[in-house]
């Protein structure tokens, strides 16, 4: 009987086309990917090409005076995507990359950006996990809706429930040959992707895998569990795809919008206000009030002291130092709502398996909000680190021509976090029993089996 289901489907033309589509999307999706990454891998090649000559040319005109110099002067922290980020681009194509910044205020830089076409943005990218979210899912509600309802309707299934020792087994080993179809296909695309992207079978790459895995049983298992209802193939697929679209449109977006309300951040605004005014109100100031505020923040440069003439570079980075002063408290407010945002939309993604999916995926290929986050953390200890290796420079006005140049090289941002496989894994683990179980006890009550 295995056998002639396994004809069956193969017989199906919508099941083969629809398998077709999906190897389609997945590989379009893979170049996708590759072409995102080869667009950020040649930015910052271009970014490291231009550090070395910008610095050299502002080295050759402002040779006189490192102050100068070291206003004009950038340097840059990237934050260098794995090849894995191109099978879930996640945010990495609204946030920065790649972070240039000179030794001045750096509140009025971090948050520079490219400009980006909003409705590009809104489509979104056709990507790996675009695929897999949203495309395999109706690809199995295709192939299993009406599993047991066109047995019924056929007036098949009496013949079955007579001569199959277990009924309930012969729809079992439909409802497999349909998962081996559609976990072949999940497999031919992700073995794509480990050769057009050079991916390595570590950690992270398997347990994109095993999420891809769990993620497609949890659709089977709601089918599974729609079947067991005993409905018509039009009901069962009316409330399939009910379930789809609560569960990759409406969720989401009620997440998003619960997320954007409870905890807004107007402090965005506030810290770019409080930098701003925080600097050139310093310019209508006795210059000995903020250079006073500067020790205090620096208290190692207290050798220098301020020096008596209208203008110095001493008191000039001082003022740009006190912008970022007066805008720490709104920026660490700024940064307390996002990460709270980010760990708030974890707890909501527990329950609801596409959001979860998404975010868990963003975690393992470093393309999401935490990462970024990081990445924004990492670029405050660069900033840090340039300035207090520039400031005595400065104070002591070094000479341009006598210090070593070629040393400044982009230098790049890389956090390895171990997969929590527990975490990963468990809470599709528990949707997938709570379907199955009533799924199987529902079948079992049936008549004439």
């Amino acid at each position: 009987m295995i056998a002639l289901a396994i004809k069956n489907f193969l017989r199906s033309k919508v099941a083969v086309a629809s398998l077709l589509f999906i190897l389609l999307a997945g590989i379009v999706s893979i170049h996708i990917g590759k072409q995102f990454l080869q667009k950020q891998e040649a930015a910052i090649a271009k970014t490291a090409a231009f550090q070395k000559e910008h610095i050299h040319r502002n080295v050759q005109f402002f040779d006189k005076e490192i102050g100068l110099l070291l206003y004009y002067l950038k340097f840059s922290l990237v934050n260098k995507p794995s090849n894995l980020n191109a099978l879930s681009i996640g945010q990495r194509d609204v946030n920065v990359t790649i972070q240039s910044v000179t030794i001045k205020n750096l509140e009025a830089q971090k948050y520079d950006t490219d400009l980006y076409n909003p409705s590009n943005l809104l489509a979104g990218n056709l990507d790996y996990s675009f695929v897999l979210i949203y495309l395999f899912p109706l690809l199995i509600i295709a192939l299993s809706y009406n599993l047991l309802s066109e047995e019924k309707e056929g007036e098949t299934w009496r013949l079955i429930s007579v001569q199959a020792k277990n009924p309930l087994r012969y729809l079992w080993q439909k409802l497999a040959i349909r998962a081996v179809a559609v976990y072949a296909a999940l497999a031919v695309i992700l073995g794509y992707a480990m050769v057009i992207l050079s991916l390595l079978l570590n950690a992270a790459f398997i347990a994109v895998v095993c999420l891809s895995v769990m993620y497609i049983a949890f659709w089977f298992a709601l089918s599974f569990w729609a079947m067991s209802w005993h409905k018509s193939s039009s009901v069962n697929a009316v409330s399939l795809l009910s379930f789809w679209m609560l569960l990759t449109i409406v969720c989401p977006a009620v997440a998003n919008s619960y997320l954007i309300n409870k905890y807004p951040v107007p402090e965005a605004m506030h810290t770019a206000i409080e930098q701003r005014d925080g600097y050139h109100e310093k310019w209508d100031m006795d210059k000995r009030i903020t250079t006073d505020a500067f020790y205090t923040h620096y208290p190692q440069f207290k050798k220098y002291p301020l020096p008596n003439k209208q203008f110095s570079w001493l008191w000039y980075y001082a003022m740009q130092q006190m912008g970022d002063d007066d805008a720490k408290e709104q920026a660490t407010a700024m940064q307390k709502k996002l990460r709270l945002r980010e760990q708030v939309s974890n707890n909501i993604a527990r329950p609801v398996p596409t959001i979860f999916t998404q975010l868990q995926l963003n975690n393992l290929t470093h393309s999401g909000l935490s990462n970024h986050l990081d990445f924004l953390d990492s670029t405050n200890k660069f900033h840090e680190k340039m300035r207090l290796y520039f400031y005595p420079k400065i104070f002591e006005e070094a000479a341009v021509n006598e210090q070593d140049w070629h040393q400044w090289q982009v230098e790049y941002f890389g956090k390895e976090e171990k997969v929590k496989w527990i975490k990963l894994l468990l809470p599709l683990a528990i949707l997938i029993v709570v379907l199955l179980v009533p799924g199987y006890i529902n079948l079992k009550r049936m008549k004439n089996m």
